[in-house]
């Protein structure tokens, strides 16, 4: 741990200061958040995830999230390190849909689809900071946006919060939601951390093991859409988490598009706020529990890292970090078999998540 630490706490310090001010409050800054050896920090540029300090079995403490070490990095980013993505996640057939007869157009950025809400979505933009508060017993961060009609080729103004919060010792929990205000429009985020639990840099993901509690799945295509509509069980398949399975054991038998590793949307069993996975860094003795409150979960290995520069001086290349990403159904705009994304005017989104720490 080089200079990094140190900038990204002269930056904590400099937003604290400055988050007095309406004007200063949408400038972007890295706020910390702090309970007893627990840390994370969130940039207001994409509502973004920088880092989660959190010990391991013996004591020693690590950053289990990839990123970068400079705030400049991430407003070049093309690999979505920790922001929340909007205001629709994950892609888009054509960047094409079709609501109460209006076709809308969107922004393409993922060759001929869209992903992530366009090339200026919500991970590319500054919010603002409402409230808060890096330590005592419930440290948080609120944070806003205002999303505009025909933003990215959305219809109608959305208002958009989220919050997170270390509301126990080693619980991270974010709630996001948003409301229409004039036009019906479609939503879904999700929040696009890069893990590994033996700590950012310290090599592959392979041997973590994870379990999932998704009974069910939905193939994807060449584009990674789910073109067919279908949903299959995950028994039989190499898509079977239900019971705990080292990451990388079937991992050369998938393909997320061209590449060997996961990129796949489960469904989640159950409603509600439920547990969706558990994983465990035998080597660390780190594991982490995700709850949350959406119907389906993207699994991504990293499969498109590559040489890429992170912290402190690490190079992240495929397989260093995956992603657990609670989401709505994949292209759900365009698949009227899948649960509707649609938000009317004067209705709530609503996307809960609450990550636990063990060790």
């Amino acid at each position: 741990m080089a200079r990094a630490p140190v900038f990204l706490a002269l930056l904590c310090l400099t937003a604290f200061a400055l988050a007095g001010g309406a004007d200063a409050r949408k400038m972007v800054g890295v706020y910390e958040l702090k309970k007893g050896d627990f840390c994370v920090k969130i940039s207001n540029w994409g509502a973004t995830i920088m880092s989660i300090v959190t010990p391991d079995s013996k004591g020693n403490l690590a950053d289990v999230v990839l990123g970068f070490d400079t705030l400049g990095e991430y407003v070049n980013d093309t690999s979505y390190f920790g922001p929340l993505t909007g205001r629709v996640a994950q892609r888009m057939a054509r960047g094409r849909f079709v609501l109460d007869g209006k076709v809308y157009h969107t922004y393409l950025n993922d060759g001929k689809n869209a992903i992530h809400g366009g090339h200026r979505g919500f991970s590319k933009v500054i919010w603002t900071v409402k409230e808060y508060v890096g330590g005592g017993d419930s440290p948080y961060i609120t944070l806003y946006y205002r999303s505009f009609d025909g933003e990215q080729g959305f219809p109608g103004d959305l208002d958009v919060y989220a919050t997170y919060e270390l509301s126990s010792p080693y619980v991270l929990s974010i709630r996001t939601n948003a409301t229409a205000l004039n036009k019906a429009t479609p939503v879904n985020f999700l929040q696009h951390v890069y893990w590994n639990l033996g700590g950012q840099g310290s090599g592959d993901i392979l041997g973590h093991t994870l379990q999932l509690s998704a009974s069910r799945y939905t193939p994807m295509d060449e584009e990674l859409l789910p073109s067919s509509g279908r949903v299959d069980p995950v028994a039989g398949t190499n898509y079977d988490f239900l019971t705990p399975t080292p990451i990388g054991a079937r991992i050369r038998k998938v393909k997320g598009g061209n590449v060997f590793g996961y990129d796949i949307n489960f469904v989640i069993d159950g409603e509600g706020m439920r547990k969706v996975a558990s994983v465990r860094d035998g080597k660390s003795g780190r594991g982490l529990e995700l709850s949350a409150n959406q119907p389906a979960m993207q699994l991504y290995t990293g499969n498109f890292l590559n040489n890429t520069k992170g912290k402190d001086g690490n190079v992240y290349n495929q397989y260093a970090g995956f992603c657990l990403e609670t989401q709505a159904y994949p292209d759900a705009v365009n698949h009227p078999e899948f649960p509707s994304i649609t938000v009317r005017p004067g209705q709530v989104y609503k996307h809960d998540m609450v990550y636990k720490f063990s060790f």
